[in-house]
């Protein structure tokens, strides 16, 4: 069954470009003007991933994005005409796991959007099983797509996922931003720092007792970041 795209945006032209440069690529797609329709879509079709423009007739797609987030783990990339690094990154703190910036090329999204839908189904390819660290503090399936911490099963983005597992593959080693992204991303992009940073924010209020004195993600200062849980024997 092919993946299934949810294409929010109210400007026809973009709407209808996206939608067939996405069903070239075998992708199923359905799409709609409005925040409000997206969020029962959503709930109703289940889509494998969010295409959302945040500048919506009815509803703030930084609301929509909150929403979608607050119920599952649907991967969002988001459309924004916010040129400001600041304004983008506020969006991917929200939970969103990429972004376009408006006017954007129709053949870079196609490729985003395979990008995520690869993280979401096959994982980082960082691990050979499942694996616990910490003394079974935190333990991680790749084959299931699942991770534990403090016995609780999280709910991670596609992002989010890629990040942990690729820390994990090598507990205690530094990884600079710059080999994160392009491990967990397969391609490079502006800004590539404070996206780092917004996605380990994010996984951190997700796997920390305290997200300001975190011990699973740790901050390497000037170098990148770590995983702090030794690996289990």
């Amino acid at each position: 069954m092919p993946a299934t795209v949810l294409v929010v945006e109210d400007e026809t032209k973009i709407r209808d470009l996206v939608r067939i440069y996405l069903e070239r690529e075998g992708l199923s797609v359905v799409t709609t003007a409005s925040g409000a329709e997206a969020l029962l879509l959503a709930e109703q079709i289940g889509p494998d991933l969010i295409v959302l423009d945040l500048r919506l007739p009815d509803v703030a797609g930084e609301a929509v994005a909150v929403e979608v987030r607050r119920r599952r783990a649907t991967p969002i990339l988001m459309l924004t005409a916010k040129s400001s690094e600041a304004e983008r990154i506020a969006g991917l703190e929200l939970g969103a796991d990429d972004y376009l910036t408006k006017p954007f090329s129709p053949r870079e999204l196609v490729l985003r959007v395979k990008a995520i839908l690869r993280r979401a189904a096959g994982g980082a390819g960082g691990m050979a099983g499942p694996m616990s660290f910490g003394a079974g503090e935190l333990r991680l399936d790749e084959s299931r797509r699942e991770a534990v911490v403090r016995g609780e099963t999280l709910e991670l983005t596609p992002t989010e996922w890629a990040l942990l597992v690729t820390l994990a593959g090598a507990p205690g080693r530094v990884f600079s931003r710059y080999e994160l992204i392009n491990r967990t991303r397969g391609y490079e992009f502006d800004g590539y720092e404070r996206t780092v940073d917004s996605h380990v924010k994010n996984l951190r209020r997700k796997l920390e007792v305290d997200p300001r004195n975190p011990r699973v993600v740790e901050t390497v200062l000037g170098a990148g970041y770590r995983l702090g849980l030794a690996r289990d024997p």
